[in-house]
């Protein structure tokens, strides 16, 4: 039951982008950057960006040393460097494009907490910095910053070293993806939120992308030359082959602490485990390894044995002996799968995949965004 109008001036576009997140709005404006004048239509299935654009913990990050070693047992040399790589130069784009002030970028320090089960990794410490110090202008990525523990005051019964990594920072969140939408839509590119897609369809000359009206009960098909899917976990829904599996993040944030001993950024256990001051507050999450199998989902529910965790991490290791108030709880849906490396490739000729960022989207995301979009106009 559309009208004449809409069909004729409303549906068509060069480019449709399925998913807001950081990947999207990235390659969006990848897109208008390199062709200004075509038309460009954003769909995200609810009112905010749904997965983890808007739901992670700020962590300009390119992996912590445990982590990194961890990659190390499953991938190659030459593909943990690529990884790092793409990191670091993701993180840069991401800032020149937006600006340091536009997403809060600011460098507090970022740490590595080592317990007893990671000790064994300062033993790898200067093989690891020799393998990337290409990477770093010939500098050291990581050191062992143990006079540190006494200033941050963590129970040095769990804590037995600090490595500090020297190429991470940390950013606002919801400033970062402000600014990318203020970006977008000052560049032209048309953003409808509320609009999930039922199904897309590969035409060969084109793409339709399908996307149910509720108050008409009738179907509007959008259409477009290329099709850039940036859905990251929720991508089988549309492409049920793909080997993807969401991984659910569960994060707590306290009241403001009074006189908190620390700022920046701190990793613990491969990555699985962070937390960082914010705005005079500790937000902490993570704690996806005490149930893999329980947090490959895409519900936003709350995990009560990990949320229980997060607040003994807390009590127990981050503020030993003080007394801490929870003022929020919220989860961010991650994608991973057997590889740690993002799927950026062409699902057809029309179709273009830039999904499973592997919770480092704030690192990879811009860079992403823009190979796709590369991808879509020199095909």
């Amino acid at each position: 039951m559309l009208s004449y109008w809409e069909k004729q001036s409303l549906l068509q576009y060069d480019y449709i982008i399925i998913g807001s997140g950081i990947v999207g709005l990235s390659a969006a404006v990848s897109l208008k950057d390199r062709e200004p004048r075509a038309r460009v239509l954003v769909l995200e299935r609810e009112v905010l960006p749904t997965g983890a654009s808007t739901r992670n913990a700020g962590f300009a990050c390119i992996g912590s040393l445990t982590e990194i070693l961890a990659d190390l047992q499953t991938m190659s040399t030459e593909d943990v460097l690529n990884l790092v790589a793409m990191r670091v130069a993701g993180l840069k784009l991401l800032r020149r494009r937006l600006g340091d002030d536009r997403i809060g970028y600011q460098e507090n320090g970022s740490y590595e907490l080592i317990g007893a089960k990671q000790e064994w990794a300062l033993h790898q410490l200067d093989f690891v910095n020799d393998m990337m110090r290409f990477l770093f202008r010939e500098q050291s990525a990581f050191t062992v910053t143990n006079e540190m523990m006494d200033t941050f005051g963590f129970a040095t019964t769990h804590v037995k070293a600090i490595i500090r990594n020297n190429f991470e920072g940390e950013l606002h969140t919801g400033k970062m993806m402000r600014a990318l939408i203020d970006m977008a839509m000052e560049k032209g590119v048309e953003i409808k939120t509320g609009c999930p897609v039922s199904r897309i369809v590969d035409l060969h000359t084109g793409v339709n992308v399908v996307v149910p009206h509720h108050t008409l009960k009738d179907e509007i098909v959008f259409s477009a030359r290329k099709l850039l899917l940036c859905t990251n976990a929720f991508t089988r829904e549309l492409l049920p082959d793909e080997d993807i599996v969401p991984g659910r993040g569960q994060v707590l944030i306290t009241e403001p602490v009074k006189d908190l001993p620390f700022k920046g950024i701190f990793h613990m256990e491969e990555g699985y485990y962070y937390f960082r001051e914010l705005d005079g507050r500790v937000l902490i999450g993570g704690g996806r390894q005490l149930d893999f199998a329980g947090e490959a989902s895409t519900e936003f529910l709350f995990n009560d044995r990990i949320q229980h965790e997060l607040e003994v991490l807390l009590r127990t290791l981050v503020l030993p002996g003080r007394d801490v108030t929870i003022a929020d709880r919220w989860t961010g849906i991650m994608a991973f799968g057997k590889t740690r490396q993002p799927i950026v490739r062409a699902h057809t000729k029309n179709i273009i995949l830039g999904v499973r960022m592997g919770g480092m989207g704030i690192a990879i995301g811009s860079l992403i965004g823009e190979r796709i979009a590369s991808m879509a106009t020199d095909s």
